[in-house]
C-alpha cells in the first residue's frame, strides 16, 4: 500500500500487519454476524478482539505507514482503526443490554462509505487486489446502511459474508507481502494495478 515511495522509511513495511489485525478482527465478529452466538460473553470477548487487533493492530500500522511518508496506507489503515474502536464499543454496549442509536450510526456509516468508495478508486492505481480489498468494504458497508436504514436483519447474511472475504483478502495480501520477498517468488501472486495514472504533461518544446 505505498502511495508514494520513501528512501529512507523510519520503519520496515507495517502492511502486514494491520491486515493480519483486520483478519482477526473480522475473524471475531463472524460467529456473531452469521447469528451463531449473540450471548453477552461472545459479544464481550469479539469486542477486545476488535479493539486489540482491529483497532490497535491498523492504528500501529497507520502510524507507522505515515512515518514511512505513506499517505494513502497511513490514512486507511488510521480511519479505519478507529471505525474498529468503535466497533468495541458497541459491542460491549450489547454485552451490557445497551444498543448504540441506530440513526447515528446509519448517519456515520454513509460517510465511511463514501470515504472509502474514493479510496477504494485510488487504490486501483496500485493493485488489483486493494482494489478488491477496498470494494468488499464498499459492499459490507453498503449492506450495514441497508440494515439500519430498513430497521431489518435482512442483510445479516451478505454482512457476514463479506466479513469473511476481507478476512480472506487480508490475509492473501499480507501472506504476499511477508512470504514472497522471503521466498525470492510469488508463492502468493499479486496481479497488478487496475488503473494507470496519467503520464505528467511534458514541457512544451521551442
Amino acid at each position: 500500500m505505498q502511495s508514494t515511495p520513501a528512501a529512507s522509511p523510519v520503519f520496515a513495511e507495517p502492511t502486514p500487519l494491520g491486515l493480519l489485525g483486520l483478519a482477526v478482527g473480522c475473524a471475531a465478529l463472524v460467529p456473531i454476524a452469521l447469528g451463531l452466538t449473540l450471548e453477552p460473553a461472545a459479544l464481550a470477548t469479539a469486542a477486545w478482539f476488535c479493539l486489540l487487533f482491529g483497532g490497535g493492530g491498523q492504528l500501529l500500522a497507520g502510524a507507522m505507514a505515515l512515518a514511512n511518508k505513506n499517505l494513502l496506507g497511513g490514512t486507511l489503515f488510521t480511519t479505519f482503526a478507529f471505525n474498529w474502536v468503535m466497533n468495541w464499543w458497541a459491542l460491549d454496549q450489547l454485552a451490557q443490554g445497551k444498543a448504540p442509536d441506530p440513526t447515528v450510526v446509519c448517519a456515520v456509516d454513509v460517510c465511511f462509505l463514501v470515504i472509502f468508495v474514493v479510496l477504494t478508486y485510488a487504490f486501483g492505481f496500485y493493485g488489483k487486489l486493494l482494489f478488491l480489498f477496498l470494494a468488499d468494504i464498499d459492499l459490507l458497508f453498503v449492506f450495514r446502511i441497508a440494515n439500519e436504514a430498513l430497521h431489518t436483519r435482512a442483510f445479516a447474511l451478505p454482512v457476514a459474508a463479506c466479513t469473511m472475504a476481507l478476512a480472506a483478502v487480508s490475509l492473501y495480501i499480507a501472506f504476499a507481502l511477508l512470504v514472497n520477498p522471503a521466498a525470492g517468488r510469488p508463492v502468493f501472486p499479486m496481479p497488478g494495478p487496475l488503473f494507470t495514472p496519467r503520464p505528467p504533461p511534458q514541457p512544451p518544446t521551442s
